[in-house]
């Protein structure tokens, strides 16, 4: 295992220069009234959000990377690439696809794309020029796969040699990788360089298997506080789709806990976590999109138009319609409750 995570550290220093950033987002695709990608209103987001967040992945869940067609998928990664060599950000392009051969072939227009922005022609230092430090995966989709499929289908993505972001979403996939599953893919593949479990149950970093270096963010919502190493957690930092809303919150929570102020950290932990749960269950019944979409949609809105927000039309969703009037006056409410409504938004 040694020489493996000997390896790894050697390419995580080349793909995080600046070392590996302890707070992700899942930035989310903005559409226009007529469903467009919106760029204006994506630049302007990320804009907000880059003072206190320094990992993007795109498209991630949250940024509709299950739903966007290939064309829409170029466009938010040649965005995000073109954002993220502007402002020096790290950068995980998700290549989300159900099938394992949907997969290989997204991250080989990844890698098209990507040599066609820098004129390099080796994969790796395409990534490295570009500012990508590698694509995002999942097992293929099935509940009834067993350990030895899934296994099998990370090897062939593995195998290319590529950075890889392994990513557990049950939500999605209707499975899980087993703890001795990524132990045995860690051992073996230097490239394995990073792990996001949004599933909640969290049961890799809890079983305690040797991940060899390989960098744990957790992705499930809520109670923030507890789940760092530095504060006795089993993560090195946060892949958060509410980093869309809260990017200076959860940073603070980040260094709270870092510098020792935990009692802060859990005071603003409280407060994140009840707000996100109200708005969560307020958008179970839309009938498009995920609740990691829709939420941060619902909440973000307020962060770009201030209290106000409630009297403009909802965000317009990949699937064509807005989030009705309802769910975002509602979602207005339990900022209001929990202490979050912006006095003024950052569009405004």
């Amino acid at each position: 295992m040694g020489s493996t995570a000997s390896k790894r550290k050697n390419l995580q220093d080349l793909l995080f220069p600046r070392g590996i950033p302890s707070l992700w987002c899942p930035p989310l695709t903005h559409f226009d009234a007529a469903r467009r990608i919106d760029l204006k209103r994506m630049e302007a987001h990320l804009a907000w959000m880059i003072p206190h967040v320094q990992g993007y992945l795109v498209p991630g869940s949250t940024g509709d990377g299950w739903d966007l067609d290939d064309g829409e998928t170029e466009t938010v990664v040649r965005f995000a690439v073109d954002m993220a060599r502007q402002k020096g950000v790290c950068l995980l392009l998700g290549a989300l696809r159900r099938k394992t051969a949907d997969v290989a072939a997204v991250i080989d227009r990844f890698v098209g794309i990507l040599r066609t922005l820098t004129g390099k022609s080796d994969p790796l230092a395409a990534l490295i020029a570009a500012g990508v430090s590698g694509f995002t995966v999942c097992p293929p989709a099935g509940k009834d796969l067993d350990q030895a499929t899934i296994r099998a289908a990370l090897e062939i993505v593995l195998e290319k040699g590529l950075p890889v972001a392994l990513y557990q979403l049950p939500q999605v996939t209707g499975n899980e990788t087993a703890p001795e599953t990524f132990a045995g893919l860690a051992a073996r593949y230097p490239n394995l360089v990073l792990f996001k479990d949004s599933s909640g149950a969290d049961r890799i970093a809890l079983s305690g298997a040797d991940a060899g270096g390989v960098f744990l963010v957790r992705g499930a919502e809520g109670d923030y506080a507890r789940w760092l190493r530095s504060a006795g957690g089993p993560y090195d930092g946060f892949l958060l789709s509410t980093a869309n809303s809260f990017p200076a919150a959860l940073l603070s929570v980040v260094d709270g806990i870092r510098g020792g102020r935990l009692a802060d950290a859990v005071r603003v932990s409280t407060s994140l976590s009840g707000a996100v749960a109200e708005v969560f269950a307020l958008v179970a019944e839309i009938p498009c999109g995920n609740a990691f979409t829709n939420a941060n949609k619902a909440i973000e809105h307020f962060m770009a138009f201030g209290p106000g927000a409630a009297d403009r039309e909802g965000p317009m969703l990949h699937g064509g319609i807005r989030i009705p009037a309802g769910v975002i006056a509602a979602a207005g409410e339990a900022l209001k409750r929990h202490g979050l409504m912006p006095a003024k938004g950052y569009l405004e």
